[in-house]
């Protein structure tokens, strides 16, 4: 049996929290190219789109063409992981909203869901995927899942206003979260998702 293969991991560079993620992969070993325009997505296995602004990204994908490629290539099957802006892109719907975005995961979004910037918290998660030990999970602005389709798989969740929300989801090779794993010192969330792109999990 040959090993399984370290992917190169494309990070998308255009505003928001990359580095962040950036740092996370390296502490695990990972391979990382930022992604900044179109030719630099020649040759990465995976990508990471990381906390922002949504409206943001969305337009510089748009500007930069690279908002279809981007949505082919996953659509394609390559592995992508989005953290909070990263989510909301992903989402084939945004309550309220017609801005671009990816569109590849069965799932209604609510931006700013938990208010406005004061109003960020942290959670400790219980995620059975990662084990038995809570993941510290770090909320700023973020978004809540409202719906998914059938082949979305709820990894965690939240309680807010009475309901339990959807704040961590796979869909096959798709994988988001509401929540900014990259700013804590735990890197499980990573490393599920490295082992996604291996194949392994």
């Amino acid at each position: 049996m040959t090993a399984a293969k370290n992917p190169l991991v494309g990070v998308l560079a255009l505003q928001g929290a990359f580095r962040e993620h950036v740092a996370a992969l390296a502490r695990l070993g990972a391979a990382t190219r930022e992604v900044r325009q179109l030719r630099d997505m020649a040759g990465i296995d995976t990508m990471v789109i990381p906390g922002g602004e949504s409206t943001t990204m969305g337009k510089l994908l748009t500007d930069l063409e690279m908002l279809e490629p981007l949505r082919a290539r996953i659509s394609g099957g390559m592995p992508v992981y989005g953290s909070c802006a990263g989510l909301i892109l992903l989402c084939r719907s945004i309550e309220g909203s017609e801005q671009p975005r990816l569109g590849v995961l069965d799932a209604v979004v609510r931006r700013n869901a938990f208010g406005r910037q004061v109003d960020s918290f942290e959670a400790d998660l219980t995620i059975p995927e990662l084990g038995a030990e809570p993941l510290p999970a770090v909320f700023i602005r973020a978004p809540v899942i409202l719906s998914t389709g059938p082949e979305v798989r709820v990894l965690a969740r939240v309680e807010m206003d009475g309901a339990e929300r959807a704040v961590a989801v796979r869909q096959g090779r798709i994988l988001a979260t509401s929540f900014h794993p990259e700013l804590t010192p735990d890197t499980r969330f990573h490393r599920y998702f490295l082992d996604i792109c291996r194949g392994a999990a």
